[in-house]
């Protein structure tokens, strides 16, 4: 029995079809990918889950007490509000109950020696019960590892949701949402404004929330990692494949040239039929036979056995970049920049060269100058110190992630080329159908079109302008999975130079043979490889330091283990212990093992996952306090020996 489940659900706009004859199911604790191209009606789905819209025909049904939180792409907040305080209202119960068990303590202080004590005594053990199953000690833990996670400092807690950014009141929504004891989480685009830690972080959220989650996501990486059921959205119904991302996209091309493979052969066979029955029954001798054909053809459409034409997959851009000539091998050079604002210091003795044909991703947290060095290459900021320089004659390509430089007041045509003739006009609309503007969308104005609209207006002007370099500021914003690929595709296949900023880390693994990592507080560097290099040289490191680690604390034990332990007095305390029979090396081998065990469990109370799962945290805590427990018999008995 599922949680949800949506049964021959239709429901149309202003005559327009969205959902069709759609069932789907989701049971609890399914971690579930929706995806599908944008406008295919994920967010609709969403409201119908929520309740917030009823499908004109078919039905909803939700299990009884169903808690469900929910995240749209544009979260609303109480402005009025510190940050921390807005992100710690789901546990207003809780504050409630831990103020009461402060005024009942007082009360208990107060009243010790009267007969209000013992019922004082017995409110106070029922609330003490309360508060602890409630997870009253552990919230104010829980909201700041999930608030670290998500980008946001101590200094952040006090600040007003009216002063933050768009991408920070994004971030605050989130951290609301994942603090809810909710049965189903439904995310629309929580990746958006996240950096890639933050993104990181999501992942081992969800990897271990204990209840439902059903993620809208572009982001690939994510949906490999938290999710086991992909729900493809398209053709106004809902396929489910038991699978992540990547087997998902393999299957769904396999399942769709089998259908198309099985309707062509069906279709072969019921022509032969026909045609033979056409020409065979005015011989009297196969008539009966060409008549018998020619029922079976009939019942096969009343029956519904007759395959429909699979249905033709959804439009998708063609993009071709191709330089008007080729480019010198130097393309930019950037020597000891230094750029600040304020205190923040951005870049210190910066130096950076880019030669025709490399393809260099930026990577690093928000706030580190991303954005900064594109624009200081594309001189629309300056730098304080050193010199940014972009070799000249160059016909550079920018995407600004923002869309500043498009002009809302212009037609989507007149963004393309503001006076074409009437013979460029032809030429610009089947330009423009590339990117899957057709008919009268050439002639929308460019102020009213969606994210993804304008999106794809940004790459059909950098196609357009023939450019030898590309400079990309997040280019995969707004775009659907589809459209992301036929990015990647064209820029593996462009010729010319390409700087880029992403926190797509699918895009990176595809696109860049380069990396410049920008981290927090540290020297850049930059390193040949894509994400996943950069991803794995980084794991090495930390398994590296960990060993490391471990091996000096083992050694640290061993060096202290070999000093003789006795009283001042000389006399040699009696081992009576469940250990007398073992010898000093077992004992020393038996606490060295028993100290690694409790350092690696206590790493996992790093996890904000655990949080979220009562049981998993007490069982946790059960096993920590029994390692304790071992250890303190362990050097009571190592102690004995002389």
């Amino acid at each position: 029995m599922g949680i949800v489940t949506l049964q021959n659900v239709h429901v149309g706009f202003a005559g327009q079809t969205v959902l069709d004859e759609l069932d789907w199911v989701v049971h609890r604790g399914d971690k579930v990918g929706l995806v599908g191209p944008n406008g295919s009606g994920k967010t609709t789905l969403f409201k119908l889950i929520t309740g917030e819209l009823q499908p004109q025909i078919g039905t909803v049904t939700r299990a009884r007490g169903l808690q469900i939180a929910y995240l749209p792409q544009e979260p609303t907040l109480d402005t009025s509000n510190t940050l921390l305080a807005e992100v710690t209202r789901t546990f207003d119960n809780v504050r409630q109950l831990e103020e009461r068990v402060a005024e009942v303590a007082q009360l208990i202080a107060d009243h010790h020696d009267t007969d209000r004590a013992e019922d004082l005594m017995a409110e106070y053990d029922e609330l003490q019960h309360r508060l602890e199953a409630s997870g009253g000690y552990d919230y104010e833990v829980t909201v700041r590892e999930v608030l670290g996670g998500l980008g946001f400092s101590p200094a952040d807690y006090d600040l007003p949701i009216a002063t933050l950014s768009g991408g920070q009141k994004c971030r605050a929504a989130l951290a609301e949402l994942l603090l809810q004891e909710a049965d189903l989480l439904l995310l629309d685009e929580p990746t958006n404004h996240l950096d890639i830690e933050a993104t990181q972080f999501l992942e081992k959220f969800l990897a271990g929330y204990h209840g439902a989650a059903v993620v809208v996501s572009h982001d690939r990486y994510l949906l490999d990692r938290v999710v086991d059921k992909i729900a493809d959205l398209d053709n106004r119904k809902v396929t489910v494949y038991p699978c992540a991302y990547s087997d998902y996209a393999e299957a769904k091309r396999i399942r769709q040239l089998t259908a198309e493979r099985e309707y062509e052969k069906q279709k072969e066979w019921m022509e032969h039929q026909w045609e033979y029955a056409q020409r065979v029954k005015a011989d009297k001798s196969r008539s009966k036979q060409a008549r018998g054909r020619l029922s079976h053809l009939e019942r096969m459409e009343r029956e519904g056995k007759v395959l429909a034409r699979p249905v033709a997959s959804h439009r998708r851009l063609a993009i071709q970049f191709t330089p008007t000539q080729r480019s010198g091998d130097m393309v930019l050079r950037c020597e000891g920049v230094r750029k600040a604002y304020g205190d923040v210091i951005l870049f210190n003795d910066f130096n950076l060269e880019i030669y025709r044909g490399e393809k260099i991703g930026i990577v690093g947290p928000n706030g580190v100058g991303k954005t900064t060095l594109l624009r200081m290459a594309m001189r629309k900021t300056e730098p304080d110190a050193g010199t940014v320089r972009l070799f000249e004659n160059l016909q550079v390509g920018y995407y600004d992630q923002e869309h500043e430089d498009l002009r809302p007041e212009l037609t989507v045509m007149e963004e393309i080329e503001p006076k074409a003739s009437q013979s460029q006009q032809t030429q610009i609309r089947s330009f423009l159908a590339r990117f899957l503007f057709q008919g009268d969308d050439v002639f929308k104005r460019v102020g009213t079109l969606s994210g993804g609209e304008q999106s794809r207006v940004m790459l059909a002007r950098l196609m357009y302008s023939n450019p030898q370099v590309l400079i990309l500021d997040e280019p995969t914003n707004h775009l659907d999975i589809p459209a992301k690929e036929v990015l990647e595709d064209a820029l593996i296949a462009y010729q010319g130079a390409v700087l880029l900023v992403s926190h797509d880390r699918y895009f990176l693994d595809r696109v860049v043979n380069k990396l410049l990592v920008l981290p927090e507080r540290a020297k850049y560097e930059t390193m040949t490889g894509n994400w996943s290099t950069y991803a794995n040289r980084q794991a090495e490191q930390e398994a590296r330091r960990r060993a490391e680690l471990d091996e000096a604390r083992k050694q640290a034990r061993r060096t202290t283990r070999t000093r003789t332990k006795r009283l001042p007095s000389g006399e040699v305390v009696e081992d009576d212990s469940p250990y007398a029979s073992w010898s000093t090396e077992r004992i020393e081998e038996e606490i060295i093992e028993k100290e690694t065990a409790l350092s690696e469990l206590e790493q996992q109370f790093a996890d904000p996952a655990i949080y979220r799962d009562a049981e998993r945290a007490r069982t946790l805590r059960a096993e920590s306090d029994r390692l304790r427990a071992e250890l303190a018999v362990l050097n009571a008995a190592w102690e004995s020996r002389g």
